[in-house]
């Protein structure tokens, strides 16, 4: 069985937003620590999932993994190049590689610019062609990759649907031809009718492209469906990593236990047999996060060294790790 290659190393990952006062004199009282030290790699044609409650850093990881946030501390490596201390003329080759899918189809797309402008933009920034006629037979192109009829080259991006505009941005972020896409919620904005459409086309993408993906999303039955491997995200800290039927089937850590509770079962007799797990408490603020582990002050399963120490990562087998002092 030959290697897997990897293509996006994150080691030690920190990104603290910081807190200022004052209006003539600014003084920095404290930090927004909302990526707080993560690592993992992500091999070559995969799809790596980044799952947790809302506002727990999955958003902020993947745009500081693609340096559009300047890191705290930490490195990224996307094919062996360090992306946070390249020379611009270096960054602009790894942004080349790396390209980012937005959550919202209408907010990431500029409202006074056409559709072969928004999809062109990539190329005539790398300089792929060298006229505005080989620019546009591209677009075209990647217009029917997504799906969408070339006729439309000339519209705006109010008349299109959500699914439409989203597959425009899919088309944005594939011109370059890179090898790794963040996806930060690409499907979480659109009618459900619409979801399993943009992800099949991902996929099909994957497959077409050679593609490798972080797929950012609160949808754990999604989740489910489209990545290889999952890592679990609680207060800017990753709890749980391993692959999805691990995950799933196994899950250890006792936040990972309480989301998969969580997510719907279709048969009504397997969902009446199991048990809802509800965390009591208010998730702490990551201007302040508790000592310890990060999660003590809502686990169900907390004791004696939870509130001092805080758990190291642990390797249980078969590729799956976990940051928990009951393992």
């Amino acid at each position: 069985m030959m290697a897997k290659e990897t293509l996006v190393e994150v080691e030690n990952l920190k990104k603290h937003f910081p807190i200022t006062r004052g209006i003539i004199i600014q003084r920095t009282v404290g930090a927004v620590q909302a990526v707080d030290g993560i690592s993992f790699n992500i091999f070559r044609g995969e799809t790596l999932g980044l799952v947790g409650e809302s506002g727990c850093g999955k958003t902020t990881a993947g745009r500081t993994i693609l340096a559009l946030y300047p890191v705290t501390e930490g490195t990224v490596k996307i094919d062996g190049m360090d992306v946070h201390n390249a020379r611009k003329s270096d960054l602009l080759a790894i942004r080349c590689k790396a390209q980012m899918i937005f959550q919202d189809p209408f907010a990431s797309l500029n409202p006074r610019w056409t559709v072969s402008a928004i999809v062109s933009e990539p190329l005539r920034v790398h300089k792929l062609y060298s006229n505005h006629q080989e620019r546009s037979d591209a677009v075209k192109e990647l217009l029917e990759l997504v799906g969408l009829s070339p006729r439309l080259i000339n519209r705006f991006p109010h008349e299109f649907s959500g699914g439409q505009r989203q597959r425009i941005g899919v088309a944005r972020a594939v011109a370059t031809e890179p090898c790794f896409l963040v996806c930060d919620e690409p499907i979480s904005a659109l009618d459900v009718s619409i979801q399993a459409q943009v992800v099949n086309l991902l996929e099909d993408l994957q497959d077409r492209l050679n593609l490798t993906y972080l797929f950012i999303a609160h949808d754990l039955s999604m989740v489910r469906h489209i990545c290889d491997r999952v890592a679990v995200m609680y207060l800017g800290k990753i709890v749980e990593l391993g692959s999805k039927d691990e995950i799933y089937e196994k899950p250890l850590h006792p936040y990972t236990v309480a989301l998969l509770s969580a997510v719907p079962i279709p048969d009504p007799a397997t969902s009446r047999k199991r048990k809802r797990i509800i965390l009591e408490g208010d998730i702490p603020s990551p201007a302040n996060p508790p000592a310890g582990c990060h999660f003590h002050t809502r686990c169900p399963r907390v004791f004696e060294p939870c509130d001092k120490e805080e758990p190291e990562w642990k390797d249980v087998g078969s590729g799956h790790y976990v940051a928990c002092h009951l393992f």
